[in-house]
């Protein structure tokens, strides 16, 4: 079977299995909150993430609130996420840089996002994809990354970057959304680090990593 159609045959398939996957397993009302909530979860849980945004969000409602704000408040709030002080700072900045440079709002390209400190290219998908509705490449999380190199769509493990390129050249633009999605909760259900249940795997018969 030809790669490109695999690879559709397994969106396919894990959409029956999950038809609750969400976007996102992170907790946010508007564009703003969803952008400050994912430079958050660098190397932090989403579960701990929501633990301190509610927090977060009712002290600095706004952008202009948060980027006004002190980087020692803010640091206490966010502590139990780890690197408080350094993402105290991207939060701050990132916030008055929606300010001052896009009138409050949160943009809506790839280019504009990455000029953010903290937000990364997959970072800049996530709010692409869950906020917006939009497309400019995969999300690949440490879900998405493994499990796609374990379905051999991609040799290039715990590289994101070249995970994504193999992705965006087999998949059409129109699924790598709901990819991201659906391997996200693959990976966090089934396809997990340490022990993948492949005997109750969906996609089993399409994985060359399948042991069943």
């Amino acid at each position: 079977m030809e790669e490109s159609e695999r690879a559709k045959k397994i969106v396919g398939l894990l959409d029956k299995a999950y038809p609750d996957a969400p976007s996102t397993y992170l907790i946010y009302e508007n564009s703003f909150e969803l952008l400050i909530a994912t430079i958050l979860s660098a190397r932090a849980t989403d579960a701990g993430v929501n633990k301190v945004t509610p927090i977060l969000f009712a002290r600095y409602p706004t952008p202009e609130k948060l980027g006004e704000a002190k980087l020692e408040d803010v640091a206490e709030i966010i502590r139990p996420l780890g690197a408080y002080n350094k993402k105290a700072e991207y939060i701050t900045e990132t916030a008055k840089a929606v300010v001052e440079n896009f009138h409050s709002k949160v943009p809506t390209t790839l280019n504009d996002l990455i000029t953010f400190k903290g937000v990364s290219r997959k970072t800049a998908n996530v709010i692409l994809s869950v906020a917006f509705d939009l497309s400019e490449g995969v999300v690949v999380d440490t879900h998405v990354g493994r499990v796609s190199v374990r379905l051999g769509l991609s040799e290039h493990e715990k590289k994101p970057d070249k995970i994504e390129k193999d992705l965006m050249g087999i998949l059409p633009k129109k699924l790598w959304n709901d990819y991201a999605r659906l391997i996200g909760a693959h990976g966090r259900r089934i396809c997990k680090s340490q022990k993948p249940r492949c005997p109750d795997c969906s996609v089993n018969t399409l994985c060359p990593s399948a042991e069943i």
